[in-house]
């Protein structure tokens, strides 16, 4: 479980990291808040920053499962390449919307690959004796 735990309080600064980037494109292109839309660049910002939001629930889910019926090592692992992609494609969609596909591919395998993790993990626990 310790290996695990480092994993997760990067998440809460890769969501403040994003935050505030929709906090600063808001004040340059001078959005106001409720507001979603306006300039092509905060909108991908805006939309980069809730799907990152998004998925991060489902991510720390599968990452504490697979880490504690599988193995912390090779969830952690997957872990750290999650965030890793994850923050490539902020940055990818925040030039160019093209630019996010790559590590969209990527960062959905790792969860894919850590749900196989967890339900392997699950089953051995469950039915093995």
């Amino acid at each position: 479980i310790k290996r695990c735990w480092t994993v997760t309080p990067p998440v809460f600064f890769f969501l403040a990291y994003f935050a505030l980037q929709v906090i600063y494109a808001r004040r340059k292109y001078k959005i106001s808040p409720p507001e979603t839309t306006g300039h092509p660049e905060f909108e991908r910002i805006f939309r980069a920053q809730a799907n990152c939001s998004e998925y991060f629930p489902i991510f720390i889910s599968l990452l504490w499962v697979a880490g504690i019926f599988f193995h912390q090592g090779v969830a952690t692992v997957c872990g750290l390449l999650y965030l890793y992609t994850r923050f490539k494609y902020f940055q990818g969609y925040a030039v160019a919307a093209q630019g996010r596909l790559g590590p969209l591919y990527a960062s959905a395998r790792l969860l894919w690959l850590l749900l196989g993790l967890a339900v392997a993990g699950l089953l051995a626990h469950f039915l093995l004796p």
